[in-house]
């Protein structure tokens, strides 16, 4: 049987790693990250389920033989909120932890590692694991301090073991925060995922001339911040008819040199990114970004570089391990769910390369996450462990 306040406790334990204020700081590998992941060892220990580290820093509590794998992340944004990827790697714990008290069904929990991208640009750990990207190219990336994920890995120490085999899972469930609006705008309390939308990415340099501020005519500049002023204005107006309500982009890691007032900016970099639920709208809209920038370049007689496509692809829940949920959601919330497509990226899409998966969502209040001020009421805390656990064939769900 589930316990609801077990579950809270575990919650809010791990919420002390990293705390800083209501939210926490925890990036992948860092000290805090590192203790909150030999706490939760020391947690799927006593529940009875065997510890593995793989050397990516994923850590897996086994049941034995074939098992449905519950889990998330315990890594977060540099400021980020105590629920994304905490709650799902919990309730994966209190699920396996009553369902080992009760005799069955096998349930194994996971904790992937950097899901939220210090490093290799995000779900990095469930990447390397369901071999989307090969282990000595993510040692390769770095960080934004230039630091290695070879060198930040190497943290984990005596910690790493064998490789988990995937083989031994028969499937995968989350349980999220929605990190939207939706559920709590409707007063709804579960959101079961129909389908996660794929992204791409890519970091964008414009070069200009630098130059004195004061003497510089505003005709004879270029100046590379007003290149990205003005691909940014001429690129909302292009994709007006390409995309849907649903669809997203953002430019946002952005770095000025030399950054100062007195100077005309030489060049600037940025991050590109974009996410929709459908492949072919991502190529046509990479299509409208290329030309953009090409134009803008051209017009403000900058230098363009672009840097190398990255993303993943639109990804469909499983319709089995969808409809458990759905049945669960009706039992637990009965009139209070909905079908929702996830517009946040998450480990399940890595997994799903290699067994069917599935997600389920909780409401953020306000819509709020990726901030201290990320949260969710109790209740939809425990409906959603409820909803998990019935799911997985757990009493109490």
């Amino acid at each position: 049987m589930i316990d609801p306040a077990r579950f809270l406790a575990d919650l809010h334990a791990l919420r002390r790693f990293g705390a800083v204020g209501a939210g926490v700081v925890r990036p992948a590998f860092s000290a805090p990250d590192i203790a909150a992941r030999d706490w939760l060892a020391g947690r799927m220990a006593e529940a009875g389920l065997t510890v593995r580290w793989d050397a990516m820093g994923n850590l897996f509590g086994l049941s034995e033989g074939p098992s449905l794998l519950l889990g998330s992340h315990s890594d977060s944004q540099p400021t980020g909120g105590w629920l994304d990827g905490a709650l799902g790697v919990i309730a994966a714990l209190e699920v396996a932890r009553a369902a080992r008290e009760a005799g069955g069904p096998a349930i194994s929990v996971v904790s992937f590692q950097d899901e939220e991208g210090r490093f290799a640009g995000g779900t990095t750990g469930s990447a390397v694991w369901s071999g989307l990207l090969s282990a000595a190219d993510a040692d390769q990336s770095r960080d934004t301090d230039g630091i290695f994920l070879a060198e930040a890995r190497a943290s984990l120490g005596s910690r790493v073991g064998p490789d988990v085999d995937p083989a031994q899972f028969t499937g995968y469930v989350e349980l999220h925060i929605e990190q939207g609006p939706a559920l709590d705008a409707a007063g709804q309390q579960i959101g079961v995922v129909t389908d996660i939308v794929g992204y791409r990415e890519r970091m964008v340099t414009l070069r200009g001339q630098q130059n004195h501020a004061g003497t510089t005519p505003m005709a004879q500049r270029r100046d590379a911040f007003q290149g990205l002023a003005a691909f940014n204005t001429r690129l909302n107006d292009r994709l007006r008819n390409v995309v849907t309500p649903q669809t997203v982009w953002t430019i946002g890691h952005v770095t000025l040199s030399p950054n100062a007032a007195s100077i005309v900016p030489g060049e600037v970099r940025f991050s590109m990114q974009w996410r929709d639920g459908d492949a072919g709208r991502l190529a046509r809209m990479e299509a409208v970004i290329d030309d953009c920038l090409q134009e803008v370049a051209a017009e403000m007689g900058l230098a363009l570089e672009k840097g190398p496509l990255t993303g993943l692809e639109p990804v469909a829940m499983d319709a089995g391990l969808r409809a458990r949920l759905e049945e669960a959601a009706e039992a637990v919330a009965p009139g209070r769910w909905r079908r929702m497509v996830s517009g946040a990226l998450h480990d399940a899409t890595n997994v799903a390369r290699l067994m069917p998966v599935a997600m389920v969502f909780v409401p953020s209040i306000g819509g709020i996450s990726h901030a201290f001020e990320e949260d969710t009421a109790e209740a939809d805390l425990v409906a959603g462990l409820r909803v998990l656990a019935h799911a997985a064939g757990v009493a109490g769900g």
